[in-house]
């Protein structure tokens, strides 16, 4: 028996769980943003933060949820 696996950018892997599981997906994201402590992060900067390791397409979703 053969699997056939599929390699997908961290962007497109989120944005994947966000059309099967949006809600779960913006719950995840709070606590892990509010779980920072050193430093804490606004909701902008979080986003911001993971904007710039790549996940360009999953932040512009969070964005227009979470903001």
């Amino acid at each position: 028996m053969q699997v056939k696996i599929d390699a997908k950018s961290p962007d497109e892997f989120v944005m994947n769980l966000l059309d099967l599981a949006a809600e779960d997906v913006y719950e995840a994201v709070e606590a892990h943003r509010l779980s920072l402590k050193n430093p804490s992060k606004t909701v902008a900067e979080y986003l911001n933060t993971l904007e710039s390791q790549g996940l360009v397409r999953t932040v512009a979703d969070l964005r227009l949820a979470l903001l």
